[in-house]
């Protein structure tokens, strides 16, 4: 959990997020008990946004709060934004912060109608999925094979004042379930970093560490390029640090892979990363003493989330460079 303060605008609400890294753990009711407390305590607290089909479990918490029915427009839910500022409570609950509205509506997103509602001074708790959110899209899809065409903008989710990862230790920890909370883990502290250099920025402190981060991208045929960049890039900036791509060198690659991995490689180039090529019999090896000898602190690899008969016996690549790396840390993006 992470809990910043947001100083950008006194009169601003403030925004609480649960966020579920897979359907079905719980953030809906972990959202709408928190709002019954809440209630509880003495607060004004109602009802914004409900799914469209709500859980027996949740009616009993639910009982005690003041909903204000959505607005249907050409049969969407809509947040009807006006009520609730009017009504103008203390807390507003949303579930489902990924609706894209109807031509018509106030706001052309779900996520810009409770933007409106901070700007009030409406303090709004709300719920999403980490599948939901624009670049963590493609990285859940390929884990667990379900499409999403509805999105949140991460710089809308960095102005979260505080980040809940809902998580659900009953349920069988699966490979899938394991990538995914580490992916939900990895967000939060990105949104908890947001929220600092906010903070820094509106009192004039200037950031002090960092200045040798080091980013290596370990380039091969099917490994996310554009994403394992962007997300290098990001960082780099926050952190004041450096990226490295390289590759090790591989004579019996199919076409197919070669052509992949060119593509991969110019796309890389292009983004201004300059590319070492590296030879070496153990290629986990030679990308360990490469990144050791250059100081680099994390290690940006790809992974397919298949498993081949090797993978089973002997363990995947990406398992052998989480060991051999002790002391950097390894970021995995499936593929």
């Amino acid at each position: 959990m992470a809990d910043t303060e947001n100083t950008s605008d006194s009169t601003r609400g403030r925004l609480k997020v649960f966020l579920g890294y897979a359907s079905g753990v719980g953030k809906s009711f972990r959202m709408f008990d928190e709002g019954r407390r809440r209630h509880d305590r003495g607060q004004d607290v109602l009802v914004g946004a409900l799914q469209p089909k709500v859980p027996a479990e949740l009616e009993q918490l639910l009982a005690s709060l003041q909903i204000i029915p959505t607005l249907n427009i050409k049969g969407v839910p809509v947040i009807d934004v006006q009520a609730i500022l009017q009504r103008h409570p203390q807390v507003c609950l949303i579930d489902g912060l990924a609706y894209d509205n109807p031509p018509g509506s106030r706001n052309a997103h779900r996520w810009q109608d409770v933007e409106e509602l901070l700007s009030a001074g409406i303090t709004i708790v709300a719920s999403v999925n980490l599948q939901y959110i624009e670049d963590q899209r493609e990285a859940v899809e390929k884990l667990t094979g379900k499409k999403v065409t509805q999105t949140i903008p991460r710089e809308f989710l960095n102005t979260a004042d505080e980040i809940v990862i809902v998580d659900a230790p009953t349920q069988a920890a699966t490979e899938r379930r394991s990538a995914l909370r580490e992916m939900a883990l990895v967000f939060s502290a990105d949104v908890i970093d947001a929220g600092l250099q906010r903070y820094m920025h509106s009192h004039g402190i200037e950031q002090t560490w960092g200045t040798h981060e080091r980013f290596l991208l370990c380039l091969t045929p099917r490994a996310n390029f554009e994403r394992m960049m962007s997300t290098a890039r990001r960082n780099a900036a926050r952190f004041h640090g450096d990226v490295l791509a390289a590759y090790v060198k591989q004579p019996d690659l199919s076409d197919a892979d070669r052509i992949l991995l060119e593509q991969g490689l110019a796309k890389t180039r292009e983004a201004g990363a300059q590319v070492e090529v590296l030879e070496g019999e153990d290629p986990v090896g030679t990308i360990v003493r490469y990144a050791r000898s250059h100081g680099v602190t994390q290690i940006f690899v790809g992974h397919s989330t298949k498993k081949d008969l090797r993978t089973r016996m002997f363990g995947s690549t990406v398992s052998r460079l989480v060991r051999a790396a002790r002391g950097i840390d390894v970021r995995v993006f499936p593929h």
